[in-house]
């Protein structure tokens, strides 16, 4: 019953993490909507998508102790996001206005740390950490720079769900305009061990807690 009940808790853990995932990627993904700060927006999208990523895929990884699961976890975000955001459809969006974060990348980084180095739960933090947190932002810059035209659509498709106030008006230059990819990559570089981290540790709590 025990073995049951602890494998039950992980899977319930590893689908509550992956559809959290998809609702901050619905709403953090919006930067393209604030036209006025897209590139700040950028930044704290890549840091929130790097926390969903590399906590979920390290508790799914070091619970499972197979390479590659990391991956599976990265598809199933890919799975679920297409599915949610496939409302955007039924909204009239266009197909290439749509932002799918892509995690595969990061995530298939992740699982060759934790295989190069033996399965060491150290380097998965350390090495793992930062490969996710720098090549995230730099993956996910190729939405920004695949998408429609951000203003005319943003004009032409305002979000429902954006109050009056949050509504594109012109463009501005945003704070963080100069590199956003450098930015958002040298603060998931050091963030991202962090984050690595707390999927270990999440792990270790699962099993004390079910022992």
């Amino acid at each position: 019953v025990m073995v049951w009940l602890r494998r039950t808790t992980h899977y319930l853990f590893i689908v509550v993490v992956a559809v959290n995932s998809t609702l901050l990627t619905i709403n953090a993904g919006d930067y393209i909507f604030y036209t006025d700060w897209a590139w700040t927006s950028f930044v704290v999208f890549s840091i929130s998508q790097t926390l969903m990523l590399a906590v979920g895929a390290t508790y799914y990884l070091t619970f499972t102790g197979v390479p590659g699961t990391a991956t599976y976890y990265g598809l199933i975000m890919t799975v679920y996001t297409w599915v949610a955001e496939g409302a955007w459809f039924a909204l009239g969006y266009p197909y290439d206005f749509i932002v799918t974060p892509i995690w595969l990348p990061s995530a298939m980084l992740l699982d060759l740390a934790y295989w190069a180095t033996k399965r060491n739960k150290h380097s998965l933090i350390l090495f793992g950490g930062v490969l996710v947190g720098m090549s995230l932002p730099l993956f996910n810059m190729v939405n920004l720079i695949t998408v429609a035209d951000p203003l005319e659509t943003a004009f032409k498709y305002p979000r429902p769900t954006l109050p009056p106030y949050m509504t594109p008006i012109e463009p501005q230059v945003g704070k963080f305009y100069n590199s956003p990819v450098a930015l958002g990559a040298g603060a998931g570089a050091v963030l991202s061990v962090t984050f690595t981290a707390l999927g270990c540790k999440l792990n270790t709590w699962t099993y004390r807690w079910m022992a």
